[in-house]
């Protein structure tokens, strides 16, 4: 993987920065105002069930986010939720706005290593202001040559992507944390991925992988990278 004219597709939430650790926290403190009668596990299951359904319908962000928790907690309170729960939800997602960005380690580093023989792109996907936000946070536009914003990653953003800059394929990878968004779509266009696992990767993100091969591979840490390209 020596070819300087690689493109680098890069992932922002929870490869770049920190991400899904906000909202984990929120969660965690949401589900203690659910009955202790009904198991973690189901009441958990339940949530991502309304979230997968109101990402479809909506999109992403922390304001579909409150609301899968409202849902939530109003189905365990047989469809009445304390005025003083609804206040302490708006206050626990306004505190994941609010937070400071905090980078991965060796993040600049690395990207400022691999901008130097590889050409590099940014594709994140979500609410377009919350993205734009943590992007202009991060610090790190000056590494890429290029920074996009889609609702969802699929086949067909890839192939458009691919198809645009005039980079066939073969000499594209896509580089992230989430099998569902990163790996599964981009292999389907052809393009070469780098999983880098992430501890708390959101559930709905996760996704049998393939073995490793020639154009999938797995790094443990953002700084390997530069060990493939």
């Amino acid at each position: 993987m020596t070819d300087p004219d690689q493109v680098l597709i890069f992932d922002g939430d929870d490869t770049l920065w920190e991400n899904n650790i906000l909202f984990e926290r929120v969660i965690d403190d949401v589900m203690e105002l659910v009955d202790p009668v009904h198991p973690r596990p189901s009441v958990r299951a339940h949530l991502n069930r309304i979230e997968r359904k109101n990402s479809d319908r909506y999109g992403y962000g922390v304001e579909i986010f409150q609301i899968s928790l409202l849902e939530m907690l109003t189905h365990y309170h047989d469809e009445s939720t304390r005025e003083a729960d609804v206040a302490l939800i708006g206050d626990l997602c306004r505190g994941i706005v609010e937070a400071p960005l905090e980078l991965i380690d060796g993040v600049p580093e690395t990207l400022a290593s691999l901008s130097r023989r590889n050409e590099l792109l940014l594709l994140t996907k979500g609410h377009t202001a919350e993205q734009r936000a943590k992007i202009d946070a991060s610090g790190l536009s000056r590494f890429f040559d290029d920074v996009l914003i889609v609702p969802e990653k699929t086949v067909a953003v890839y192939e458009e992507l691919v198809g645009k800059r005039d980079t066939g394929p073969e000499r594209t990878w896509m580089i992230g944390n989430s099998p569902r968004s990163d790996i599964l779509p981009a292999r389907a266009a052809g393009l070469g991925t780098v999983l880098i696992p992430h501890h708390a990767t959101w559930e709905l993100e996760v996704a049998e992988v393939p073995p490793q091969d020639e154009r999938f591979r797995v790094v443990e840490t953002f700084p390997s990278l530069t060990g493939l390209f």
